[in-house]
């Protein structure tokens, strides 16, 4: 069951994917349609998930679940994981490794591995001001206030001392 994405309440469990490149308009317009299409569909056990998405910066794919309603499963999960996959391999970018890092540098979001982030916050080419993005967040209330954070309010701060 899809539903407006503020109509979800804070307590909504989120999973953030972040592609190792911006899409193009066109593809947003593809990807917003399948992700309707996809969460329209999306059950556990046969019981109809109360969830949504958000596509932020061209970059970041977001989905939300209300879990008071319907708690999501193994198989929903995995569901959601396969469909990921496929976008991963319809559009040719990697949305599911972890060991990257996407950070502003002015209004330009960049992505880069982590040890090449870690190379740079010892060359201080980042700094415990540098708006990082914590996608390692669990529900959306701190997907709302914890996402989009300096580094030293992150995990990313292990790498600035």
């Amino acid at each position: 069951m899809l539903v407006p994405f503020t109509e979800l309440p804070d307590s909504s469990r989120v999973w953030i994917y972040q592609s190792n490149r911006s899409f193009t308009d066109l593809e947003l317009k593809e990807i917003t349609s399948k992700l309707e299409s996809f969460i329209t569909q999306w059950t556990a056990h046969g019981a109809d998930l109360k969830a949504s998405f958000e596509i932020k910066y061209k970059r970041f794919i977001t989905l939300a679940l209300d879990q008071e309603l319907n708690a999501a499963t193994g198989c929903s999960i995995d569901s959601s994981v396969k469909f990921i996959q496929d976008l991963e391999q319809k559009y040719n970018v990697d949305l599911l490794d972890k060991m990257n890092v996407s950070y502003k540098q002015g209004e330009f979001v960049a992505y880069k591995t982590l040890i090449d982030f870690r190379k740079m916050a010892k060359e201080k080419a980042v700094s415990k001001n540098t708006i990082v993005f914590n996608n390692l967040v669990n529900n959306k209330g701190e997907y709302l206030s914890d996402w989009e954070v300096p580094a030293s309010d992150s995990w990313h701060n292990r790498f600035l001392n």
